[in-house]
């Protein structure tokens, strides 16, 4: 076993393309977003075997918050599907040891890790060797906040029709689809979507006073929708990204970046303007992106992140947590039909005392902010 510092994109996009699940921000270019906005990717490989296989990789990402600089591992690190229990603890464990090491070098606090492990995955006997306290200090904990969305809407395109997915949508989501239409709302998917990104900056920022939410950065923005809209050096399908724009009477209402990556769309960001707030063009952008996903071939439409579920009345019937801050976004993604993933919660690996000053405040703010 053999863990090292990345450097190959082609080698690193072939591994992370053909897992079952693909999580774009473990994809390498995704890392020189993070670094066109001053904070710094750290790429690691597993390698094993006599032929010196991938079988593990591991982006993590410098970020150097007020609160404590700490190296953060959104979705990582991704494992071979196939790989066996012993070379999945021992890869694990490497690479922790690894992070340990580069955090400690570069004055981090700690270090915060949200796997894309699906929930329950830690209560198994056998992966509970990944994070307990005897086979390397310091040990893992939860983390007072979320790092990434925990709660995962998604559409199973395999097999699909549009006609299919219609038919599971909600009554009124296909109704509001239908009167977006009517109503004269039309869907514009962008040849420039550098060029257009104005628009969307426009309608984040309104977005983000009318809720006010802590948002990316436009430089984050843009950075993502130039770096992804690049051809990349790999012989893999290039990930990019897709800027839809509804339009009404002339004027752009809606906005949306969806990551393109590994048969997956992601819906990762959106706005609108609470102008036209009874036109339902947020509905019909949805419809036509999950239309382009089919089109594309893609295995999965990803939703995003909604708000914890519970059952009313029956097991088939769930609805968000009332008051949930995440709410009235979980109605309008689960409308359009769906399935639940969640995963495990993320864990943080406290490397200084400075640490539990950020455990404090994000205690704080949790409650605050109604989580």
């Amino acid at each position: 076993m053999d863990i090292r510092i990345a450097t190959n994109e082609a080698e690193w996009e072939s591994f992370l393309q053909a897992q079952e699940w693909t999580p774009f921000l473990q994809s390498f270019p995704m890392g020189e977003v993070y670094r066109a906005v001053g904070e710094e990717p750290v790429r690691l490989e597993v390698r094993e075997g006599a032929g010196a296989r991938i079988v593990g990789i591991c982006q993590a990402i410098m970020v150097n918050a007020k609160r404590g600089r700490h190296l953060a591992i959104m979705y990582g690190p991704v494992f071979h599907d196939g790989l066996g229990e012993e070379l999945r603890v021992s890869s694990f464990l490497f690479l922790v040891e690894t992070l340990i090491q580069v955090a400690r070098e570069k004055n981090c606090t700690f270090i915060r890790m949200s796997p894309f492990w699906q929930k329950n995955f830690l209560e198994e006997t056998s992966n509970q060797k990944l994070v307990t306290r005897n086979l390397f200090k310091p040990s893992f904990r939860p983390s007072p906040l979320h790092l990434l969305a925990e709660h995962i809407w998604f559409l199973n395109l395999r097999g699909k029709t549009e006609e299919d997915i219609r038919k599971n949508m909600r009554s009124t989501t296909r109704n509001l689809i239908g009167r977006a239409e009517r109503e004269g709302v039309t869907i514009e998917l962008s040849t420039d979507p550098v060029a257009d990104l104005h628009h969307f900056l426009k309608l984040h920022e309104e977005t983000r006073r009318r809720h006010s939410f802590t948002p990316y950065t436009n430089d984050f923005f843009r950075a993502q929708v130039e770096i992804f809209s690049r051809p990349r050096p790999s012989p893999n399908p290039s990930p990019t990204c897709a800027l839809y724009l509804a339009r009404y009477q002339g004027e752009v209402i809606s906005a949306s970046i969806h990551m393109i990556y590994g048969g997956e769309t992601s819906y990762h960001h959106g706005a609108s303007t609470g102008k036209y707030a009874k036109i339902p063009a947020s509905y019909l952008l949805q419809w036509r992106a999950i239309q382009d996903a089919l089109r594309r071939g893609d295995r999965v439409y990803n939703f995003w992140g909604i708000a914890p579920l519970r059952s009313r009345g029956s097991p088939n019937s769930q609805f968000p947590i009332p008051k949930h801050p995440f709410a009235g976004v979980t109605t309008f993604k689960t409308g359009f039909g769906g399935e639940l993933l969640e995963l495990e919660h993320c864990m943080d690996l406290p490397l200084s005392k400075k640490y539990f000053l950020t455990w404090g405040i994000e205690t704080v703010r949790k409650w605050r902010r109604g989580f």
